[in-house]
């Protein structure tokens, strides 16, 4: 579990998605393009309609999803991440892209706590994120209320032995003083949180340990 990620404060973040994490992201990015994983979830906001479309991405690192989703077709995408350590390979990648006109990228907001920091976009990202953050219910609830058109989300498979391995993971951290923890929520709940808020799965596929469940405002 060590792409998923939300410790419980922001300094926690910082250290544990270091500026090494973030190199090694975008070096496999460069070689490799999307993770399966992530490929899944370009692939259902492409079924939406990416033409002319604006992203929002929550916790999207170096912003490759987000690159993508311009190279076909989206209009403009925002990234919201807590840690600054993604900022200098996320501007390379912009560069390298020539897209850094058309992203923005806010830095240290926690959008559970205030959604109205950002605008509204027709299609809200969270990838390997809402798995680990301590209020799924929060978090899953604010992007509903940016989402337009679609809210996609990623969760590990939640099964005995993953359960196990955040508990071991959380312990590890605790014992060596480190504010990151690792949360098992139920898909089905969260799932639920976004059918309260006016949206239905329409797409739920996996690759490896990951799970992509895309959904739809009705």
């Amino acid at each position: 579990m060590d792409d998923c990620c939300a410790p419980q404060t922001p300094d926690g973040y910082e250290r544990e998605f270091d500026a090494r994490f973030a190199r090694g992201l975008a070096r496999r990015y460069r070689n490799e393009g999307l993770t399966p994983s992530a490929q899944l979830i370009l692939s259902f906001a492409a079924s939406i309609g990416l033409d002319g479309a604006s992203v929002l991405e929550i916790g999207g690192g170096i912003g490759d999803i987000q690159l993508e989703a311009l190279k076909r077709g989206a209009a403009h995408a925002t990234n919201v991440e807590l840690s600054s350590a993604y900022e200098p390979e996320a501007g390379r990648l912009l560069d390298e892209a020539g897209l850094r006109e058309r992203v923005t990228r806010v830095l240290g907001v926690d959008l559970a706590g205030t959604p109205q920091a950002v605008d509204r976009a027709d299609i809200v990202v969270l990838h390997r994120v809402v798995c680990c953050y301590p209020d799924y219910r929060r978090l899953l609830g604010a992007a509903a209320g940016r989402g337009n058109r679609a809210v996609v989300f990623s969760h590990p498979t939640h099964s005995l032995g993953m359960r196990f391995a955040a508990r071991m993971i959380n312990a590890w951290y605790t014992l060596t003083g480190n504010p990151y923890r690792a949360f098992a929520h139920a898909p089905d709940a969260m799932v639920d949180v976004l059918r309260e808020r006016g949206f239905e799965p329409r797409f739920r596929e996996r690759r490896g340990p990951w799970h992509v469940v895309g959904t739809v405002r009705i």
